[in-house]
């Protein structure tokens, strides 16, 4: 926060110099952060399609380990998020479902659709962090779900 307010002030007294200098000053480049809030989109869609399954199919250790890492996954990636000034009750529209059959393996496309959301650079040092982790949990997820297939 102190950070956004001396970036603030900075830019400020620049456009106040450039207008007394009468000179024009280009506005300095947004900052590119993950995209947390659509990242959160995915994992809850993966949690959702390891969770419930159809009929009486009992759920394996490895998903529910796969449950568990998302879980925290979304707890450091709503922190992170905080952290960046987002607004957690924004829940941007889910990615398409993908074409694949089996829904682990559709969960594994929207766990890889996540970490790839969150993967860029993060310039908030107090967001990174939480990011880290996210990402830590996500590949967990990763492979938990994959040993689905070799147990």
């Amino acid at each position: 926060m102190l950070h956004a307010l001396k970036s603030k002030l900075a830019l400020s007294g620049i456009v106040i110099a450039a207008v007394l200098a009468g000179c024009v000053v280009a506005a300095p480049p947004p900052r590119h952060h993950p995209a947390y809030l659509h990242a959160l989109s995915d994992l809850r869609t993966a949690r959702w399609l390891i969770e419930h399954r159809p009929g009486n199919w009992a759920q394996t250790a490895d998903e529910v380990e796969a449950v568990r890492q998302i879980d925290a996954a979304i707890g450091d990636l709503k922190q992170a998020a905080y952290n960046d000034g987002k607004n957690l009750n924004d829940h941007p529209p889910v990615d398409e479902r993908p074409d694949h059959a089996g829904r682990i393996h559709e969960a594994l496309e929207y766990l890889r659709k996540a970490r790839a959301d969150i993967s860029s650079e993060e310039d908030n040092g107090n967001a990174q962090g939480w990011r880290n982790r996210a990402i830590g949990h996500i590949d967990g997820a990763i492979g938990a779900a994959r040993r689905v297939f070799h147990d």
